[in-house]
C-alpha cells in the first residue's frame, strides 16, 4: 500500500468558501480512488485547508488496478460463421475482446446460440489513471463564485491557481491543469516563512513540514489554538472574558495560516451606544472578539485575531492601529446614531415608498401594510384559539394586538435610518432599539427587534406572541409574493431565500406554544386566492418534513407516515413523529403496520380492477366470525383513538391500534378477502377501507418499513 497527497494552492479564498471545498475535494479524491478500484481496505483520509491551499491525504492506497476477467457476450453463432467458417462479426468480437476466434465459445440463452469470451483486462496503474481522471474532478469542485485569470483560457475557480503538489510516497504525479503542473513542492507562510520552496519528499511529513514553515493546515488544530490563545490573552484583564461567538471563531479560523491574538481596548465612553451596534461593528466589520465583565456587560476591549506573530514591538504598533481603525467606525456609529434620532420612525413610514422591496411586488411601504395586514389576522386568529381553550385563556387575553399592529407598521422603517445603512446587519435591531427609546415600549420593541428571527436553525425564536407573529407575517408575506410571480426555489437554487423562510417559520411553530396552522397562515397571506394558498401551504409542509428529518433526526419511513396523515398543525405533527418513532419497535407495532400495508395493497389492486366499494359497508354480508369480530373490535376502538388524537395522548392511541393485532391476525388467516362473491368482496374491502380512514388520523401505518 502508499499514501497519496494532493494539494491546489491558491490566491486567497474566501473564509466562507473553504470548508464546502475542503470537505467536496476529500469526497471527490475518495469517490474516484474507490470508482477506480484504488482505495485499499482500511485506508484513512484526511483532508487540510488554509486561505492558500486546500489539499487531501489518504493514507492506504494501491499503487495500481488489478487485472480483471469479464464475461463478453458476442453475436448469435448463425451471424458468426458462414460454411463452417468465421464471418467479420466473429473476427471483430474476437479482436474486442483480445482473444484468437478459436477461443470463442458457444452459450446458449432464451434467445437462442450466441459466441461468449473471457476477456482479460489489464489494471492500470495510479499514476496514469490520476493524470487522466483528478484534472476532471478539479474542474468540477463547486464555488459560489469563479473567475478567470488566463486570457481567452476556459478555465474557472475560485481564485488563481498558483501551484499544485501530487505524491504517490516519493514519486510525483504529474498531473496538469489550468496551466500548471503538479510537483512535490509547496510553500509556506507568506509573512513568517518567506517564498522559499519547500519540498515534500512523503505524503506524511505534509502537515509536519509546513508547520515549521508557520502553517497550520489542519483547520481543528487552528481553531483549538485560537480559542487557548483567546483565553490566555484575557488573563490580562481581571474578571474579564470573551464572548463566545462559535461562527466568528470558524471565520478567523478560516483566514488564517498562523493565527496570533492582540488585546485593544476603546474608550468607555462609546459604551453609551446600543450594545448591538458595538457588537457588530466589532464582529461584522473588523472581525474582532467582544469582551465581557464578570456580569455579562459589554467591557471597552476587544481580541483581534491575526494571521502572523509579530514582535512585541510589531504588537503595539498593529494594536494601535487597530484601535485606531475601531474609534473611527465607532465614531461613526456614534453620529449615526445621534443623527437619526431627529427623525422619529413613525415619521419614517412615507420615506419607505423609496425603498424598493422588489420590482413587480413594489415598495417596502406596500410591504409593510402587507405584513401589518398578515399579521393582524393571523393575531386574531391565534387570540380566539387561546382563549376558546381553558388552559391557554391567560395567553389569548395577554396577547396586545394594538401593540402588534403598531410594530408591524414600524416595522420596516429603521430601513431609512443612517446607521442601518452604514450596518444593514443590523436592521429589525435598530427599529427596535430606536422604538424603544421613543417611547413604544417594551412589545413593540420587542417585536421588532426580533422580526427576521430566526435566521437560521440555531437561531433563538422571537421571545414574544408579538414578535412571533409579526416574523411570522413578513416570512410568509415573502413567499406568498414570490410564489405568485412563480420565483419558487427550483434545485439548489433559491435567490430569494424562501426556504429559509419558511425554514423559519417551522421552527417558530414548533418552538412555541403559537396556536396557528400552515393553512391558517398560508391563508392569512394569499387570501382568495386558493391556488396560491395550496402553493404556499405545500411548500411549507414540505419544509416540516425536511425539518423532522433534518433537524430532529426523524427516519425517513416515520415521517412519511405521519406527513400523510394532514401534517397542518406543526406541534401536533411533531408529536404523532415522536410517538410512532417510539412504538415502532413493539412487536404488536410492527405486526400491525404489516397489516395495514397489505390491506392498503389489497385495496390499490381491487381499484385497479375497478372494484367498488364504500367504507364500512355492506356489513350484513359480513358474516364469518372473525370478520364480524374484526368490524367491532375495530369500530370501537377507533372512537377511543380519536378521543386519545384530540387530547394528544399518542402514546395511548397507538397502544390501542396495537390491540387490534390478534383480531386482524385471525381475519387474514381465516378470510378470503377477494371473495367470489362481489357484495362479500365489497363488505370485506370496505371494512378494510374503514379501519385505514378511521386510523389514518394518526399516521399511514402502511409506509412504515418493517424487518423482513
Amino acid at each position: 500500500m502508499a499514501d497519496f497527497l494532493f494539494e491546489i494552492g491558491l490566491e486567497e479564498v474566501p473564509a466562507r468558501m473553504l470548508p464546502a471545498a475542503q470537505a467536496e475535494l476529500a469526497r471527490r479524491v475518495t469517490d474516484l480512488l474507490t470508482r477506480e478500484r484504488l482505495l485499499a481496505e482500511g485506508s484513512v483520509t484526511e483532508s487540510f485547508s488554509t486561505p492558500r491551499r486546500i489539499a487531501v491525504l489518504v493514507k492506504g492506497v494501491l499503487a495500481g488496478q488489478a487485472d480483471v476477467e469479464e464475461e463478453l457476450l458476442g453475436p448469435p453463432v448463425k451471424a458468426a460463421y458462414k460454411d463452417g467458417k468465421p464471418t467479420k462479426a466473429a473476427e471483430a468480437f474476437a479482436e474486442k475482446a483480445g482473444v484468437t476466434v478459436d477461443a470463442l465459445r458457444t452459450v446458449t440463452n432464451a434467445k437462442g446460440e450466441y459466441l461468449a469470451a473471457t476477456a482479460k483486462r489489464a489494471g492500470r496503474s495510479f499514476a496514469e489513471l490520476i493524470q487522466a481522471e483528478l484534472p476532471k474532478e478539479i474542474a468540477a469542485l463547486y464555488w459560489a463564485k469563479n473567475m478567470r485569470w488566463r486570457p481567452g483560457q476556459p478555465e474557472r475557480f475560485v481564485r488563481p491557481i498558483q501551484w499544485m503538489l501530487a505524491l504517490l510516497d516519493a514519486s510525483v504525479i504529474s498531473v496538469e491543469w489550468a496551466g500548471t503542473a503538479a510537483s512535490n513542492v509547496t510553500y509556506g507562510h507568506r509573512v513568517l516563512y518567506g517564498y522559499a520552496p519547500i519540498t515534500i519528499v512523503s505524503p506524511t511529513e505534509y502537515a509536519h513540514k509546513l508547520y515549521e514553515a508557520k502553517v497550520m493546515a489542519n483547520v481543528e488544530h487552528r481553531r483549538e489554538k485560537i480559542r487557548k490563545a483567546l483565553d490566555k490573552v484575557m488573563r490580562q484583564v481581571e474578571g474579564a472574558r470573551w464572548r463566545e461567538d462559535h461562527p466568528l471563531v470558524d471565520k478567523v479560523t478560516h483566514l488564517t495560516e498562523w493565527p496570533g491574538i492582540i488585546l485593544g481596548s476603546f474608550e468607555a465612553e462609546f459604551l453609551a451606544l446600543p450594545e448591538e451596534v458595538l457588537v457588530t461593528v466589532m464582529r461584522d466589520h473588523q472581525n474582532y472578539f467582544a469582551v465581557e465583565d464578570a456580569d455579562g456587560k459589554l467591557a471597552p476591549y476587544f481580541l483581534a485575531v491575526l494571521n502572523t506573530e509579530p514582535s512585541e514591538k510589531a504588537t503595539e504598533i498593529i494594536r494601535h492601529g487597530n484601535e485606531r481603525v475601531l474609534r473611527a467606525r465607532f465614531n461613526d456609529a456614534r453620529f449615526f446614531y445621534e443623527f437619526d434620532q431627529r427623525v422619529p420612525l413613525a415619521d419614517r413610514s412615507a420615506l419607505l415608498e423609496n425603498v424598493t422591496f422588489q420590482k413587480e411586488l413594489g415598495s417596502y411601504a406596500a410591504k409593510s401594510e402587507r405584513v401589518r395586514s398578515v399579521a393582524a389576522k393571523l393575531g386574531i386568529i391565534a387570540k380566539e384559539h387561546w382563549l376558546t381553550r381553558p388552559a391557554t385563556k391567560e395567553q389569548g387575553s395577554g396577547l396586545d394586538l394594538e401593540a402588534l399592529d403598531t410594530a408591524a407598521t414600524l416595522a420596516k422603517t429603521d430601513l431609512t435610518t443612517e446607521l442601518v445603512k452604514e450596518f444593514t446587519e443590523l436592521q429589525g435591531v435598530i427599529g427596535g432599539l430606536y422604538a424603544k427609546a421613543q417611547g413604544h415600549g417594551e412589545v413593540v420593541s420587542q417585536a421588532i427587534y426580533a422580526q427576521y428571527q430566526p435566521v437560521g436553525m440555531d437561531d433563538a425564536i422571537p421571545p414574544t406572541a408579538e414578535g412571533l407573529l409579526l416574523a411570522i407575517a413578513d416570512k410568509v408575506d415573502t413567499i406568498s409574493g414570490m410564489f405568485g410571480l412563480g420565483l419558487q426555489p427550483t434545485g439548489s437554487k433559491d435567490p430569494f431565500a424562501l426556504r429559509r423562510a419558511a425554514n423559519g417559520i417551522v421552527k417558530m411553530l414548533a418552538e412555541s406554544t403559537l396556536p396557528l396552522t400552515l393553512s391558517e397562515i398560508a391563508t392569512a397571506a394569499t387570501g382568495a386566492d386558493a391556488a396560491l394558498c395550496d402553493n404556499v401551504k405545500a411548500f411549507l409542509a414540505e419544509r416540516l418534513e425536511w425539518y423532522l428529518r433534518e433537524v430532529r433526526g426523524a427516519a425517513y419511513d416515520v415521517v412519511k407516515a405521519v406527513m400523510a396523515a394532514n401534517p397542518d398543525d406543526v406541534r401536533d405533527t411533531i408529536a404523532r413523529v415522536d410517538a410512532v418513532a417510539a412504538a415502532r419497535s413493539s412487536e404488536d407495532f410492527a405486526a400491525i403496520a404489516a397489516a395495514f400495508k397489505r390491506m392498503k395493497n389489497l385495496i390499490d389492486q381491487a381499484r385497479a380492477k375497478g372494484e367498488t366499494f364504500t367504507p364500512g359497508g355492506h356489513r350484513e354480508f359480513l358474516t364469518e366470525p372473525v370478520e364480524r369480530t374484526l368490524s367491532e373490535e375495530s369500530g370501537r376502538r377507533a372512537a377511543w383513538v380519536e378521543g386519545l388524537r384530540k387530547d394528544g395522548d399518542y402514546k395511548m392511541a397507538l397502544a390501542t391500534i396495537a390491540e387490534l393485532r390478534p383480531y386482524v391476525d385471525q381475519f387474514f388467516e381465516k378470510v378470503m378477502v377477494m371473495a367470489p362473491e362481489p357484495t362479500v368482496r365489497a363488505a370485506r374491502l370496505g371494512l378494510l377501507q374503514r379501519i385505514l380512514l378511521d386510523y389514518g388520523k394518526v399516521a399511514d401505518f402502511s409506509e412504515i418499513v418493517i424487518a423482513g
